[in-house]
């Protein structure tokens, strides 16, 4: 009894992994292009919980990534199912897109600082612009 509940575990588990590489399809989006689509995608989804100049929530922003590369979701996912197929390359893929977005957000962090710096010194500046005009303004000098 043993032996035949071994054999198809043994079975099951070499059966459930598979090494097929899905057929290249005729309409591949290049790797360069897919990297560039998947950053795109995810922040489009991410996007997607946040308000926008409008205050509007919930706006499907996948939508305007598929229009901005003239692609549709179809095309997408049969080039996306063909680099699954290949999971070390589609490792490597998403390694360039986790950098690149770390660049990006870190390039934002900068800015917003920068932008933050100059916003804090302008306050201080009409602070100061500010007490020294009203410290020059005696009770004489009012109407």
């Amino acid at each position: 009894m043993k032996r035949p509940a071994i054999l198809l575990v043994l079975v099951l588990l070499v059966s459930c992994t598979s090494n097929t590489i899905f057929e290249k399809p005729k309409d591949l989006i290049p790797r360069d292009t897919m990297v560039i689509l998947i950053q795109e995608m995810m922040i489009a989804s991410s996007a997607k919980f946040v308000n926008n100049i409008n205050s509007e929530r919930d706006i499907h922003y996948m939508a305007f990534v598929y229009e901005k590369y003239k692609i549709d979701s179809s095309r997408f996912n049969r080039s996306n199912t063909y680099y699954i197929s290949t999971i070390d390359e589609y490792i490597k893929l998403f390694r360039e897109v986790k950098d690149s977005l770390e660049k990006k957000s870190n390039s934002f962090k900068r800015l917003k600082k920068r932008k933050d710096s100059i916003r804090r010194d302008s306050i201080i500046k009409l602070r100061r612009n500010t007490s020294i005009n009203l410290d020059t303004i005696t009770i004489d000098n009012l109407p």
